[in-house]
């Protein structure tokens, strides 16, 4: 099947064919004719499957077909949990409309509303958006919602996850009844399916590439080291496997800044993005990764489905995550489109339980590197040991504060 297959107006074609799309993929084989059919989609895909593409072109299509109004008002709303993710769909909806006359807008927190503002007051057919600065510009008065014809919530899982489910309800009161709704997430639990009964109308389901499975293109590769020892690893990493650039993910925040430093100690270009970075710097960043003038781009897990780069082939997992999905969406920023990838993993003594919970959920065993200079050494510490030894942190994180206070007298 080809795009021309799928009925799709002569100026998305021309626009897909400059993009070099050649052949759509499950998602957006199944997706595009159900959309273009009026009926409400309760999608299940996992990230890199082509989704955004999915819901994108059909609205892009029935905006450039239906008749505009004398004033240009909000008639698509897309719903995304990250502004990374936000920014990204923005830029496939600026890729595939080139040749229509739809405009769109991104608009998200964290940054100043005012050019926001003024991109909305000049007029939009599509917004995409984050949900806390949708909600906040409505009630200030920019947004009317009350003309919404298409409704998308994409990444509904991670949407929950993040706590959003209250600004989602306080949305569905907002905008029109009568529309089209279309709902994505990579997962769909019993509270996923529940919150999709109350936006979809008799839904069509499609699922493609369950969360539990992994890409066949991506090679999974697990080091068995200690918690002391994965800065030195990293290292020993970068240099044997020659990696000219590689995506890697940390649990916190502050666990990112710190490898960033280690790794510009040793003259390795890198910078992390995550929640307390500004977006601007987080902009900036992402464009040098994608630019090839960093080596390592540190990420959270609230960063890992709005990254999306071409021919991205390391990801590394520094810390694992505790949630075996967080780990196949992850990976999954390699491998993508029928590139190979290449994922490797850095499991410490309390995180081994964490690499059998994702091989029993993929069905997949991670190839262990057995030869290697920083072999884990350590056990896994008991809860009584567990107990003890945030107790004892959790002291000496007093003192030290306790003081510092004393010195400033």
């Amino acid at each position: 099947m080809t795009f021309k297959d799928l009925q799709l107006i002569e100026p998305i074609q021309k626009a897909l064919n400059d993009a070099q799309y050649e052949q759509p993929t499950p998602i957006q084989q199944k997706a595009i004719p159900i959309i273009l059919a009026k009926k409400d989609v309760l999608g299940s895909a996992q990230t890199g499957t082509g989704k955004t593409a999915a819901f994108c072109i059909p609205i892009i299509q029935f905006l450039s077909e239906g008749d505009r109004p004398k004033n240009r008002r909000i008639r698509a709303l897309i719903v995304t949990p990250t502004r990374e993710l936000a920014i990204q769909i923005g830029e496939n909806i600026d890729l595939y409309s080139r040749y229509t006359s739809i405009k769109n807008t991104v608009i998200f927190g964290g940054v100043k509303q005012g050019p926001q503002v003024q991109k909305i007051q000049s007029g939009v057919d599509i917004m995409v958006a984050t949900p806390g600065r949708l909600l906040d510009l409505h009630n200030q008065g920019f947004i009317d919602l009350g003309h919404i014809k298409y409704f998308v919530l994409d990444e509904a899982d991670r949407m929950l996850d993040m706590g959003f489910v209250n600004d989602i309800r306080k949305l569905l009161n907002l905008i029109p009844k009568k529309r089209q709704s279309l709902f994505f997430s990579a997962t769909l639990p019993d509270n996923i399916l529940k919150l999709s009964q109350k936006i979809l109308i008799d839904p069509v389901k499609i699922e493609v590439s369950p969360v539990s499975s992994t890409a066949e293109t991506i090679k999974q590769y697990l080091y068995y080291t200690n918690k002391a020892d994965k800065k030195q690893l990293l290292i020993h990493l970068l240099k044997e496997e020659e990696i000219e650039q590689a995506l890697l993910f940390s649990k916190t925040k502050h666990g990112a800044d710190r490898i960033v430093k280690d790794l510009q100690k040793h003259n390795i270009h890198s910078a992390a993005i995550h929640g307390d970075k500004a977006q601007n710097f987080r902009q900036k960043v992402l464009s040098q990764f994608k630019e090839g003038k960093l080596q390592v781009l540190v990420a959270t897990d609230i960063a890992s489905r709005g990254i999306d780069i071409d021919k991205l082939r390391y990801v590394i997992n520094y810390d694992i995550p505790d949630m075996p999905e967080s780990y196949v969406h992850r990976i999954g920023r390699s491998g993508r489109a029928g590139e190979s990838g290449v994922a490797f993993a850095f499991a410490e003594p309390e995180e081994n339980q964490f690499i059998k919970d994702i091989e029993y959920l993929t069905k997949q065993k991670i190839t262990v590197i057995e030869d290697h200079p920083f072999p884990q050494t350590d056990k896994p510490m008991s809860s009584h040991q567990k107990k003890e030894f945030n107790k004892e942190k959790q002291l000496k994180k007093q003192a030290f504060f306790s003081n510092r206070k004393n010195n400033r007298r």
